[in-house]
């Protein structure tokens, strides 16, 4: 069975971050994904710069979220991310946004990149770098 790679941040929601009635403007739970695949990248060696420097990008082709229920300004969340194993050239993510003080789910998403290298050109093989980065990680 595949290791399950998951990796979380944890902040307060910003003042910017809130619309006119005090609640997290739903645009902004998308950071919050990008925000987790930062740290995913960090802990587990797959920036986005490590892709470029082995000649490729991951573009996200697809994005959805569902929100259930809000974050305030101040309030405490955290963001976690989870690495979905799949023989296809592509990385997936689901994502989960958690009000830490309530313990309540305010939104849930999945993401979907693809490869391309340095010509723009969409890959339908696995880089080699990644088949390395999925071997080191048993996944």
């Amino acid at each position: 069975m595949p290791a399950l790679l998951t990796a979380s941040c944890e902040r307060p929601v910003r003042f910017s971050e809130t619309d006119p009635l005090g609640i997290v403007w739903h645009g902004n739970y998308i950071k919050y994904f990008e925000d987790s695949r930062e740290v995913f990248g960090e802990k587990y060696g797959l920036e986005y710069l490590t892709m470029y420097e082995n000649g490729f990008s991951a573009p996200l082709v697809d994005m959805r979220c569902s929100w259930r229920s809000p974050l305030h300004y101040r309030d405490i969340f955290i963001s976690e991310i989870t690495f979905v194993p799949c023989e296809a050239a592509k990385i997936i993510f689901t994502y989960r946004v958690m009000n830490k003080a309530l313990g309540t789910l305010c939104a849930s998403g999945e993401s979907t990149q693809v490869f391309m290298n340095k010509n723009g050109e969409l890959l339908f093989t696995i880089p080699d770098f990644f088949q390395e980065w999925k071997k080191k990680n048993q996944v």
